[in-house]
């Protein structure tokens, strides 16, 4: 496989202790595990975005939205649950191969390190965003119709109606989703663990912090801001991509539209639907993607130190 990648792709680094196959095994076994744990946590807050307007299209009151998405779940628990978790798995590998392939990528040629920084976060997200769209178009899609058939709408029907089209439904809210994945990578990805890293090295010395303590603790402080920034962003996604494939799209400037209509209407609570949800699932998101990544890493250089392939610590 070498060919295709580079000689250098499964070579152990010597300073970092992983080879960069490793370090990508570890990103994408870390979002799978993500992704299991906290997709009740994010089917709940989509919901909540999306029953933003009633069957009529009137927008109504948030707090009528979160009542009917939480009789969505005491209906059908399992199945609101596990709702849209097919596509999100698919997109550990459709979707999270480019975004790391890039992010990666991008931070071994930029750093000499190969630390994950800014630089990287940008190209990443703006390069994978053909690539993330269409998951989360098949997602939210998914979801939306679970006010009207108590289930989750089949992926092949989403497909077909999208075939119908030439497939390009698939890409609508990929300008908004460029901005929400830039927030993502930047917060997520950069910030999160160069602040875990000063919480371990300030408090974690001491003993009384553990990693996953440490980790747990740079979520919390980083989510806030990650929801603020991205909250507005998956709003426009969720307007965009929840109406129907079969009818008229709704276009950036029309989603603009209702969403400054909502904010006007309700204020703070219309401009920030599911934000408090929206921290929860940050903090939970973002602790478990990291530990799961951190885990693999560990293994993976404890297996290289067991092959003779680096020096032990």
């Amino acid at each position: 496989m070498s060919f295709l990648f580079g000689a250098d792709y499964f070579v152990v680094n010597k300073k970092g202790g992983l080879s960069q196959f490793q370090t990508m095994i570890a990103y994408l076994g870390g979002s799978a595990f993500q992704t299991v744990c906290d997709n009740p946590v994010t089917a709940y807050r989509q919901l909540v975005q999306q029953y933003a307007k009633d069957l009529k299209g009137n927008t109504i009151e948030p707090a009528l939205a979160a009542k009917e998405a939480k009789q969505i779940f005491y209906a059908n628990p399992i199945g609101a649950s596990m709702s849209g978790l097919m596509p999100r798995l698919i997109g550990v590998g459709f979707k999270r191969i480019p975004k790391f392939g890039f992010l990666l990528a991008i931070a071994f040629v930029s750093s000499d390190d190969g630390d994950v920084g800014f630089v990287a976060a940008t190209g990443a997200s703006i390069l994978s965003a053909p690539f993330i769209n269409p998951i989360r178009m098949i997602e939210k899609q998914q979801r939306a119709y679970f006010r009207q058939t108590g289930a989750e709408k089949p992926i092949m029907e989403i497909l077909k109606e999208s075939a119908a089209k030439n497939f390009k439904p698939l890409l609508r809210g990929t300008v908004p989703l460029m901005g929400h994945s830039l927030a993502s990578a930047t917060l997520g990805l950069v910030g999160q663990p160069k602040l875990q890293k000063y919480i371990k090295k300030e408090v974690g010395s001491t003993g009384a912090v553990s990693g996953a303590v440490s980790g747990l603790i740079a979520s919390a402080a980083v989510s806030p801001i990650y929801v603020a920034v991205t909250n507005p962003l998956s709003r426009l996604e969720v307007i965009m991509q929840t109406n129907s494939i079969t009818g008229k799209s709704i276009g950036l400037g029309a989603a603009l539209k209702e969403f400054a209509a909502d904010s006007s209407k309700f204020g703070l609570r219309g401009l920030f639907r599911g934000q408090g949800i929206g921290i929860m699932k940050a903090v939970i998101s973002l602790t478990l993607f990291h530990e799961g990544r951190l885990f693999l890493m560990r293994h993976f250089k404890a297996e290289n130190e067991r092959q003779g392939l680096i020096d032990s610590d």
